[in-house]
């Protein structure tokens, strides 16, 4: 593969990333203002049809069921966990797309810490939610430690030829 398609593949990555952070933000800063009754009645209302053609659904069940067992504690802290998950990562994908040489290093630790963080999720609640994120942030841990290898190199280069333009200036 070359690089301006791996190149291409990673500002998408970072896209669908900062994406995924808006939507969390988005979720984060509604669960604090929404009452879990009110929660509940928004997931039974979206379950219902869903329910109502196979009462053994298993996703529309298991969101009822979290619904009904949410507490204002566990909202609380969901609130918290997406909000800051999700400022983290637009901090992250605005670094990376703007190609600050922090971002890189910073990304890779704070993209495992979560990998490490999903997949001890993942052994209490099987969720395959959890599964796609945390093949989402394998793929772009990947990609970000190739553009930074890139990146690198070109400013190895740059020291060395200084006239030379690239995609960096």
């Amino acid at each position: 593969m070359n690089e301006r398609r791996i190149r291409q593949i990673f500002q998408v990555s970072l896209i669908l990333k900062g994406l995924h952070a808006a939507i969390e933000c988005g979720g984060g800063v509604v669960l604090y203002f929404v009452s879990t009754a009110t929660v509940a009645r928004c997931v039974g209302s979206l379950t219902q049809q869903e329910l109502a053609e196979d009462p053994r659904d298993f996703v529309a069940r298991h969101l009822l069921n979290a619904a009904h067992h949410l507490s204002v504690v566990t909202e609380t802290f969901y609130a918290f966990y997406l909000v800051s998950h999700g400022l983290i990562n637009a901090l992250l994908v605005v670094g990376l797309l703007k190609e600050k040489l922090w971002a890189y290093p910073v990304s890779l630790v704070v993209l495992s810490g979560f990998i490490a963080y999903q997949i001890y999720r993942f052994s209490f609640y099987h969720s395959f939610g959890l599964v796609l994120l945390t093949a989402l942030d394998i793929l772009l841990i990947a990609l970000v430690w190739h553009e930074w290898r890139v990146v690198r190199k070109h400013f190895g280069n740059q020291v060395a030829h200084p006239g030379r333009k690239s995609r960096f200036e």
